[in-house]
């Protein structure tokens, strides 16, 4: 099966070059100069406006990650072909013990504990049990489940909020709809978002949501940018609403230098390296997706397209 790679920001082919060797007997990879003829299936991040418009016969796309929002977005995208995102359990672990360890600092208060070292302040600190400090997760998807699981583990109450109803494990309580939202943030004092990005949620962290949260709050952000008002996030953090925020993803990256998040006191930044997809897992996906279409079937994690997700 003939396969296209399109991006506009990377070199998919350099990237994913020797992994792609492997699956050379069942996926023939042409370049998106190249012809058009019998091309059934794409690996695409970021793909330009027109992109599509050269495939008539294309049946999938596949993403090289979880997230498939800029995909979705792409205008020539027909809306009769299949999206598929990467599902890697090893990139659920990773996230796990990122989330893990902020939820941690915020209930340790392990930056306050930087700031005496700083200042060479010998000064022990009243602790908190993990049990006093409840987690509402936003997203209740695969790594959703997997970061519930952990955090439970750990100790912390967790709940979990859904567009829809979900069946979830007995790890967290389940929330879902915007009278589910409401509530699950008015205990919450750790808010995770995890969520796609799709209409309904971007700007979903706003000022009242934040309002909502138990004073003295914490936001661990590793959805995509779109979702976080930012001017209102750092109106939380100056009252005193939220007392801290981990930000990994943000509407403009590389973040710029000027942005007022690198300087202020309550926000940690990385740089979008909360998780990462292993090339071994989005090969195995296309791979899988050609599969699927050969045989006739729809591609295992194919999104719903009118969802997003």
């Amino acid at each position: 099966m003939r396969c296209v790679l399109i991006s506009s920001s990377l070199d998919l082919r350099d990237y994913f070059g020797a992994e792609l060797a492997r699956i050379a007997p069942r996926v023939e990879v042409v370049d998106h100069a190249g012809g058009a003829a019998d091309v059934r299936l794409a690996l695409a991040w970021h793909p330009p406006d027109d992109a599509f418009e050269r495939y008539p016969d294309l049946q999938a796309v596949c993403s090289i990650a979880a997230g498939v929002d800029n995909i979705v977005a792409c205008p020539s995208l027909p809306p009769s072909v299949d999206v598929v995102r990467v599902v890697d359990p090893g990139q659920g672990q990773m996230m796990s013990g990122f989330i893990a360890w902020h939820a941690i600092g915020h209930q340790r208060g392990f930056a306050a504990f930087s700031a005496q070292q700083r200042d060479r302040i010998w000064q022990r600190r009243a602790q908190r049990r993990a049990k006093d400090v409840p987690v509402g997760i936003l997203g209740n998807g695969e790594i959703g489940r997997r970061v519930a699981v952990d955090l439970a583990h750990l100790g912390f109450p967790v709940m979990s909020w859904s567009r829809t109803a979900k069946a979830i494990s007995s790890a967290s309580r389940s929330f879902h709809g915007p009278a589910g939202l409401a509530m699950m943030v008015s205990e919450t004092e750790v808010l995770v978002n995890l969520l796609p990005l799709t209409p309904e949620t971007r700007n979903i962290l706003n000022g009242d949501l934040f309002g909502r949260m138990r004073r003295g709050g914490y936001l661990i952000q590793v959805g995509r940018g779109e979702h976080l008002v930012e001017a209102e996030l750092l109106a939380a953090l100056d009252s005193g609403q939220l007392a801290g925020a981990a930000l990994d993803v943000f509407a403009t990256e590389p973040l710029p230098a000027a942005h007022p998040f690198w300087r202020h006191p309550r926000i940690a930044i990385t740089p979008h390296d909360a998780s990462d997809v292993s090339i071994s897992a989005v090969v195995t996906t296309l791979a899988t997706t050609a599969d699927a279409i050969r045989a006739g079937r729809r591609p295992p994690h194919a999104i719903d397209r009118a969802r997003g997700y």
